[in-house]
């Protein structure tokens, strides 16, 4: 196997195990996990800590959500669009929800890192107003906007410490949806009459 196949071979044994065990992982479980010997990891990584880097960068990868929001048809309602990216985003954020604390510890002076999680938040932001883009002139706000609400939203109902002990926790995708869309109320309040009984 040439030095990149296994390199890329390593970085997806890896993957799941440092969601499952964060940092603690070690090098004998990533290797019967990509089943090879020990020392292979060090043939292609200098260190365990350059093979968790590198398994955490493609685990925040965030081309297959960009792929799959460019995927959604924009003839589709725009409920049935944001709930189809709301299910995609989700399922992502659960599965590296584990791996939220791990840029402190693995990357916490390498700034080019943080700039390409940056970064990477971007071209999903960009991906989602893309998708709500076709409805423009029935949203209070830009697209741009609407995907930042959107993604705080998908965020807080995954990652329980920002929603103040759990409080958004329970929200399924409909919910999320209709919170961005339609607001907290309800029902909509009705208005008294301007009209006069008779």
């Amino acid at each position: 196997m040439a030095p990149e196949d296994r390199r890329a071979a390593l970085i997806t044994a890896t993957i799941p195990l440092l969601r499952e065990h964060g940092t603690a992982v070690s090098t004998r479980q990533i290797a019967e996990a990509a089943g090879v010997a020990e020392g292979t990891i060090f043939g292609v990584f200098p260190d365990k800590a350059s093979l968790l880097r590198a398994a955490l960068m493609a685990a925040f990868d965030p081309q297959p959500a960009v792929d799959a929001l460019a995927a959604i048809d924009p003839r589709l309602d725009l409920r049935v669009r944001l709930r189809k990216a709301v299910t995609m985003l989700r399922f992502g954020m659960n599965a590296n929800a584990n791996l939220v604390a791990a840029p402190k510890e693995l990357l916490a002076d390498d700034t080019e890192f943080r700039e390409r999680l940056m970064n990477d938040r971007r071209r999903i932001m960009d991906g989602l107003a893309a998708l709500v883009e076709p409805d423009r002139a029935r949203l209070r706000r830009s697209p741009q906007a609407t995907a930042q609400l959107l993604l705080m939203l998908v965020a807080v109902s995954v990652h329980r410490g920002f929603g103040q002990g759990g409080e958004f926790g329970d929200m399924d995708d409909e919910e999320i949806v209709s919170v961005l869309l339609d607001g907290l109320l309800v029902r909509p309040l009705s208005t008294p009459s301007t009209e006069s009984p008779s």
